[in-house]
């Protein structure tokens, strides 16, 4: 997945920190600075398969609109 794609994606989700906790990896040390690596360097495939669902589910959802 590109990073434009991943940025997205985790945008859909809320941000970082939400994105983390939806895939679970929020017990693990340094996760928040992993999910904001892929923005830079795009979702990895291992990642991508473990969570295919959780992922094709926030794809889906119709795109959140900014609060002003």
């Amino acid at each position: 997945m590109t990073p434009h794609e991943t940025s997205a994606l985790i945008d859909k989700a809320g941000g970082d920190a939400a994105f983390g906790r939806l895939l679970g990896i929020d017990d693990t040390e340094g996760w928040l600075q992993r999910v904001n690596n892929w923005r830079r360097r795009g979702l990895p495939t291992a990642v991508q398969l473990e969570h295919y669902e959780t992922i094709q589910a926030l794809r889906d959802q119709p795109k959140r609109r900014k609060a002003n």
